[in-house]
C-alpha cells in the first residue's frame, strides 16, 4: 500500500514538456532509450545538486512514459536527483 503510494505521488511530481527553463536544469543528448530497463543514457554537462562533473552515463528514470518522449540524438533539459539511493531522472524536455 505504501510503496503504491509513493509510486503515485513520485509519478505525479513528474513532468515532462517540450521546452523547460528551470535553475537545475541541465543540457544533455540522449545517448540510448532502454524502455525495457526503464533506464536512458545520457550524455550530460555538471549536475550541480548531485555535485557530479559532466560525463555520459545511464539513470533509471522516475517515471517509465519519460521514455516515450526521447529517443536516442535528441537535444534535452533535465533534473535528476537521488531517489531510493539511486540517481534518477525526475524531469526532462527536449530543447531546440
Amino acid at each position: 500500500m505504501l510503496k503504491t503510494l509513493l509510486s503515485i505521488l513520485l509519478a505525479a511530481a513528474v513532468v515532462v514538456s517540450p521546452a523547460l527553463a528551470d535553475g537545475d536544469m541541465v543540457k544533455g543528448e540522449v545517448v540510448k532509450v532502454d524502455k525495457a530497463a526503464g533506464k536512458v543514457t545520457l550524455k550530460h554537462g555538471p549536475i550541480k545538486n548531485l555535485d557530479m562533473d559532466s560525463m555520459t552515463m545511464v539513470f533509471r528514470v522516475a517515471d517509465p512514459a519519460i521514455l516515450d518522449k526521447v529517443k536516442a540524438g535528441d537535444k534535452i533539459e533535465f533534473e535528476a536527483d537521488r531517489v531510493n539511493g539511486a540517481i534518477t531522472v525526475t524531469r526532462i524536455g527536449k530543447v531546440n
